[in-house]
Parts: structure tokens; C-alpha cells; sequence
């Protein structure tokens, strides 16, 4: 069954030519990962430094997998460096 993974971000608008850097980076290396289907980014309107990714895998295995990734959690810790505030994930079922 898919899972689909709520990823909140605050201070979005802080440093934003550096963190676009490192949301590409990451958003590559997410593209290669066994069991990724879709994601999408959205901003918040009411509280603009605010965005929410969806992303949609194949199993909370796959997403588990990603998460635990060495790469991908050293580009997370330079985002939530450069924002001053830690990534928030949330793990849904379809």
C-alpha cells in the first residue's frame, strides 16, 4: 500500500538561494530511490516561510529506506542548518 510522507519546513525564506541548492540536490537523489513515485511542493499562503512537501512512495519500507540513506541525511542536516530548525516528517497511508 502507498504511503504518502508530509515534509514541513519553516524559514523556507531564509538563505533561499542556498537552500533552492540544496533542495535540488536532494530532490535528484530522491528521484534514483527504489519505491519513490511522486512528490510535490507547496508554500504556505497565510505564513509564507512555511512549505509542505507530499511525497508518495510505494511503502513505508522504501520511505524508511530513503530516510535511513547517508546522502540524503547529510543534505538534511545542512537544510535544517541553514533554516535554524529541524525538518518535520509525517507518514500517512492511502
Amino acid at each position: 500500500m502507498a504511503v504518502k510522507i508530509l515534509i514541513r519546513r519553516k524559514g523556507v525564506d531564509k538563505n533561499i538561494i542556498e537552500l533552492t541548492k540544496l533542495l535540488k540536490r536532494l530532490r535528484s537523489l530522491t528521484l534514483n530511490q527504489p519505491g519513490y513515485i511522486y512528490g510535490e511542493t507547496l508554500r504556505r499562503i497565510d505564513e509564507p516561510d512555511e512549505s509542505m512537501v507530499i511525497s508518495t512512495w510505494r511503502s513505508v519500507e522504501d520511505w524508511e529506506n530513503w530516510l535511513s540513506n547517508e546522502q540524503r541525511k547529510s543534505i538534511q542536516s545542512e537544510i535544517d542548518l541553514l533554516l535554524g530548525s529541524e525538518t518535520e516528517y509525517a507518514v500517512y497511508e492511502e
